[in-house]
């Protein structure tokens, strides 16, 4: 049994050892790694005294920060220190990095990685480095960390500490501001695609297609109807806002696959060269939100959400809440801005319900139909100009071929001359080529083949009812 004196021997122990895992704590809070005690020379104080101001930087406007801040960095002579201490920078906060008693964070390497500036361009940026430099006569250190996604970290992050919070905020301002005046995504063709986490993972740069008029068949008119809307209104934007009037415009192209809906957008594409563009097709159809924020920040924009339909539910065509997300967009951007959103669908009949349900989100309904008579025509010589094919074999083929789609007119006439290819006479492609070809094409067997290039089957989706259709996206603001 212990006796008192052990009892109070014990608590004393006790006490001890509490005031020293005290005082070993507090050290260890005081004690300043060396890269605490290079920002606390710079800013003229205990570093870990200073507060931290913090600025998130979505992944696909990481090059744009780091070009904003190369310039202020440069302009005043400051400097870009690295920091040491591998993985665990990444879960350190800043107090952490300056004061620490187990990993010593101290100034060193700098990490990059490269990221793209272009369909074809890259640039270093600064994946996790600390920038020491004066801002409106006040030292300012930024912690720059780009995205992580495997740390956690979806978006990149500058932490600024200043003894002067004025400075920092107005630092904040002038970096906001440098970031849309030298972005390299103004004025480019812009998609995105999810990281391995799902998440964004970025800009993706695409090449500005090169489709003119002539190179689209469609029924008379329509082509004219849809680049008047798009791009009309912004040949015209000053005269239509000195009368009040609003430019942002919403354009749904429908009508079955194979048509020319994408030539279509591709063609608005090619006449816009100084647009910021952002193509979004199905699922990536989850990046609206990214994808508004670059329109309403680099304007004049065009967004095109091609395949809209893909992002409502199978069952019961039920839209799911991606699509009222598309339509929240549109209505978070002012009417004054110079945007224009074009989608497209195959399944009309899937978004009535939805469009009918926001009037006025999308004010030009236009069919992208099946080609009639004379437009296949046009299609077959068009795919099939220099081949040697007589205008009679073409026109004929093309009555035949009553119900098929562009795309069926590209592939009849690629089976043409793979014909011609295996025959191997010399005698290049022939009239009878085609009629063989068409053949295959139309024969009981291709039923498959011709459902897959757009052509009208009996599983065709029923007709829309373009009196329904016209009349919900008739409204205007």
């Amino acid at each position: 049994m212990l006796e008192d004196e052990d009892r109070e021997l014990m608590r004393v122990v006790k006490r001890y050892l509490q005031r020293v895992d005290r005082l070993a704590a507090t050290e260890a809070a005081e004690e300043r790694t060396p890269l605490g005690v290079a920002l606390s020379a710079h800013l003229g104080v205990d570093a870990a005294s200073v507060p931290v101001l913090t600025e998130s930087v979505p992944a696909h406007r990481l090059v744009d920060a780091d070009v904003a801040l190369d310039e202020l960095t440069a302009e005043r002579e400051g400097t870009l220190l690295g920091v040491t201490g591998g993985e665990q920078r990444h879960h350190s906060s800043v107090a952490d990095l300056i004061s620490n008693a187990h990993t010593r964070f101290a100034p060193g390497p700098v990490s990059y990685e490269m990221r793209a500036t272009g369909p074809r361009t890259e640039r270093r940026v600064v994946a996790f480095g600390v920038r020491l430099l004066s801002f409106a006569g006040h030292p300012i250190a930024i912690v720059q960390r780009g995205a992580s996604p495997r740390h956690g970290e979806q978006s990149a992050r500058l932490e600024i500490l200043s003894p002067d919070q004025d400075a920092a905020t107005a630092l904040i301002a002038e970096l906001r501001r440098l970031m849309v005046d030298r972005s390299v995504l103004r004025g480019r063709v812009l998609s995105f695609v999810p990281t391995e986490y799902g998440h964004d993972a970025g800009a993706t740069f695409l090449e500005r297609p090169d489709v003119g008029a002539d190179d689209i068949v469609l029924e008379d008119g329509v082509l004219e109807r849809v680049v008047q809307h798009v791009v009309g209104v912004g040949e015209h934007r000053d005269a239509l806002r000195a009368a009040g009037q609003h430019l942002k415009r919403g354009v749904l192209l429908y009508g079955p696959p194979g048509t020319g809906k994408t030539l279509t957008v591709r063609h608005l594409l090619s006449l816009t060269p100084d647009t910021t563009a952002v193509v979004l097709t199905g699922s990536s159809i989850r990046f609206i939100a990214a994808a508004a924020e670059i329109a309403r920040t680099f304007p004049p924009s065009l967004v095109v959400l091609e395949d809209i339909d893909l992002v409502a539910a199978d069952r019961g065509y039920s839209p799911q809440p991606i699509l009222f997300e598309v339509l929240d967009a549109l209505d978070g951007l002012e009417g004054d801005a110079d945007v224009a959103f074009v989608m497209t669908t195959n399944h009309v009949h899937i978004l009535e319900e939805a469009l009918a349900a926001r009037p006025g989100r999308v004010d030009l309904g236009v069919e992208i139909p099946l080609p009639g008579p004379e437009a296949r025509r046009r299609l077959f010589r068009r795919y099939a100009a220099d081949l040697g094919l007589s205008d009679q074999a073409l026109d004929a083929a093309a009555d035949r071929a009553d119900g098929t789609t562009g795309s069926f007119a590209k592939e009849l006439i690629r089976r043409t001359v793979l014909i011609a290819a295996v025959r191997g006479d010399g005698a290049g492609t022939t009239d009878a080529d085609l009629a063989t070809a068409l053949d295959d094409l139309l024969s009981s067997g291709a039923a498959l083949t011709r459902l897959l290039l757009g052509a009208r089957g009996g599983d065709a989706a029923p007709p829309v009812d373009h009196v329904q259709i016209h009349h919900s996206a008739s409204y205007h603001h």
